[in-house]
């Protein structure tokens, strides 16, 4: 319940109360404003570099990957621009262009990997290395919007610039942040992409079917 106090001060319209209102509410529209500014430049930024996380156009239907757990030796991280065809039915207010992360693992496995597409009402669900045998990958890069897990990285380094990467075999666009390890562990694994690529990827035990629900999230 307000006290007397807060009647009064709420009912206080001075100039000098008005302005000093005024004032805070514009600098909390700025403040809102930052993060639109923000991928707006790094769109832009993006967009000029060429850099495009995977060198073909997306479909743009997001994809859910899970797995128990990820090893991965040489591990690297960067900024993406992915884009779909020119007037694809999928870009809503996109405008066909979606802002990734690009994570490159040079060789890893994963444990009890899920990978699930909703193809409008019914989900298409691939699994693979359930058993003793896990997924494994090599030169996967894998661009995701979302990305959750519990990760523990060796001789990490944040904040490098993408194109001097010498962990992984594939760089990134010139003056974009990234980060890159010695090895990388992340149980739990959740990402929502719209694209990979690998070298190799092998599936042991591969099961694909049509069901109404999706990976476990």
């Amino acid at each position: 319940m307000a006290s007397p106090s807060d009647a009064t001060a709420s009912n206080d319209s001075t100039p000098e109360r008005s302005g000093r209102r005024g004032r805070v509410r514009a600098r909390r529209a700025a403040v809102m404003a930052v993060p639109a500014t923000a991928l707006t430049a790094a769109l832009m930024i993006l967009t000029a570099e060429g850099a495009l996380g995977v060198q073909f156009a997306i479909s743009g239907m997001p994809f859910v990957v899970t797995a128990d757990r990820l090893d991965g030796k040489g591990f690297a991280q960067y900024g993406s621009l992915d884009e779909m065809i020119p007037d694809s039915p999928n870009q809503g207010d996109t405008g066909g262009q979606v802002l990734v992360v690009t994570s490159v693992v040079k060789n890893g496995t994963l444990k009890n990997l899920c990978q699930s597409v909703d193809l409008g009402g019914i989900q298409l669900v691939l699994t693979a290395g359930a058993g003793s045998k896990p997924v494994s990958v090599k030169n996967l890069a894998i661009d995701s919007d979302e990305i959750k897990g519990d990760a523990a990285f060796n001789n990490i380094e944040i904040g490098r610039d993408s194109s001097t990467f010498d962990k992984v075999d594939q760089k990134g666009p010139k003056g974009v942040y990234g980060q890159q390890a010695d090895k990388v562990v992340i149980t739990d694994l959740y990402q929502h992409n719209y694209a990979a690529t690998a070298a190799v990827f092998k599936l042991p035990d591969l099961h694909m079917r049509f069901g109404s629900k999706g990976c476990p999230q």
